[in-house]
């Protein structure tokens, strides 16, 4: 189908004498995947309106916070009736107990949470936390986790798998660079070592139990597990960074799905309902050294905005009702055998992870089961794939190494439509 990009275009030119690369976070800029980046209008439902009034079937969710679609018509009333009041106080609102009762409620390893704007501020908040609770200064974390964009984990591995970490970006100081080791995600192995090696030293172990930017990797049976027995053995604390998972695979998070309990939990997308929101908790024992309780410092003067608060509330009690996990389930399996099957049937070799309603289709022959491998994905053909799907009026993610979020909003006629659109696609791949 032929679709007219003018707006758009016009908008880019623009936007790039005003921001740098014309965007506000950089995936968005189309780079992985070339071509200019769509300027999105309105949305609606399982469904994106660019500029030029195209529309879309969106499986990027705001990058998976629209777990409902978007606009749902509770979210909205939420935030129209929480708007009503006013829209920031810096102070304390019913809204926050109420949303943090719910977290409380469904997360098994959290008794109190403390609320923020993003999951970057989450996890910077919880690994100082960690520090502050064991006295400890160094971090481990693992290959293609991304844990926001703090300055202690914009980091990669060092010259060895046993040393700590060197900058990834340009503005992070080495010196602080190196309280952070790298590992490969997934090697059992490569961490016991390190933790023999340093356990004595580290504060925290901070990890996505499903990573989710890298493309969809889940864990592998036993990895998760030994996180927690290693850490607990040296008298460090384990994070999980469930910004991406937390309500995404479960009602309760991958720390439910997968039975392990960490003892510091980070949240952001879904919990904010589309809005700006991250939290940090866990057992009363450790969240009692955040001030003012403790002497662990962080604050933020829109931490608890009540529109956002309203539309997590909002979120979370759709999510809470029967059957809703079944049906997000569902829906994702007949995208997934949609990948597979058009594929296949085009002769494109293609490896697909799926974990819940988040899934990564790379395109190798090789099991993909850690940054390593996911590596292995031939992201010009991803590149080319992205564009003939977009083509068909199918929004992916602009880049080979991240996921698709399916939503309660996906209809069985877009869930076909995407079918059809893959199936062509896949046929146009060299």
């Amino acid at each position: 189908m032929d679709r007219v990009i003018k707006r758009s275009k016009e908008l880019y030119e623009k936007a790039q004498l005003l921001m740098p690369a014309g965007v506000n976070s950089p995936v968005r800029a189309f780079r992985a995947v070339g071509g200019d980046p769509l300027f999105i209008q309105r949305a609606q439902g399982a469904h994106l309106w660019d500029a030029d009034g195209n529309r879309y079937i969106d499986y990027v969710c705001s990058w998976g916070p629209m777990i409902l679609g978007h606009r749902h018509p509770e979210v909205v009333e939420a935030i129209e009736k929480a708007l009503a009041r006013g829209t920031s106080f810096g102070a304390p609102t019913d809204l926050e107990v109420e949303l943090a009762e719910l977290i409380v409620e469904r997360m098994p390893s959290v008794e109190m949470v403390r609320m923020v704007n993003s999951g970057t501020e989450a996890t910077m908040s919880a690994i100082r936390l960690a520090r502050g609770v064991t006295g400890r200064d160094r971090v481990i974390k693992f290959e293609g986790c991304y844990h926001g964009h703090a300055d202690g984990l914009l980091v990669k591995a060092g010259s060895g798998a046993m040393t700590f970490g060197i900058p990834d970006s340009g503005g992070v100081p080495k010196a602080y660079a190196e309280l952070t080791m790298t590992l490969p995600y997934n090697d059992i192995e490569a961490f016991r070592k390190a933790m023999d090696q340093w356990g004595k030293e580290v504060a925290c172990v901070i990890v996505e139990p499903v990573a989710g930017n890298a493309g969809v990797i889940p864990p592998r049976p036993g990895f998760l597990q030994a996180l927690r027995e290693e850490t607990k053995r040296a008298g460090a604390l384990l994070i999980f960074d469930e910004v991406i998972t937390g309500f995404r695979i479960a009602p309760g998070g991958a720390q439910q799905l997968y039975n392990v309990m960490p003892d510091i939990t980070c949240l952001g997308k879904i919990v904010g309902g589309g809005l700006p929101v991250g939290a940090y908790g866990g057992p009363r024992s450790i969240m009692e050294n955040v001030a003012p309780l403790g002497p662990v410092y962080q604050a933020g003067t829109l931490s608890g905005n009540p529109l956002a608060m309203a539309a997590g509330i909002a979120t979370l009690r759709v999510l809470g009702r029967p059957g809703v996990y079944e049906e997000l389930e569902d829906k994702a399996r007949k995208l997934e055998k949609a990948f597979k099957e058009g594929a296949q049937e085009a002769g494109v070799p293609i490896w697909q992870n799926r974990v819940g309603s988040m899934l990564s289709t790379f395109f190798t022959e090789k099991e993909v089961w850690d940054y390593a491998s996911a590596k292995t994905s031939d992201t010009a053909r991803y590149a080319r794939f992205f564009r003939e799907m977009l083509s068909r009026g199918v929004y992916l993610a602009p880049s080979q190494f991240e996921a698709a979020f399916v939503s309660l909003a996906h209809s069985e006629e877009d869930l076909e439509t995407t079918r059809e659109a893959i199936r062509s696609a896949m046929k146009e791949l060299p």
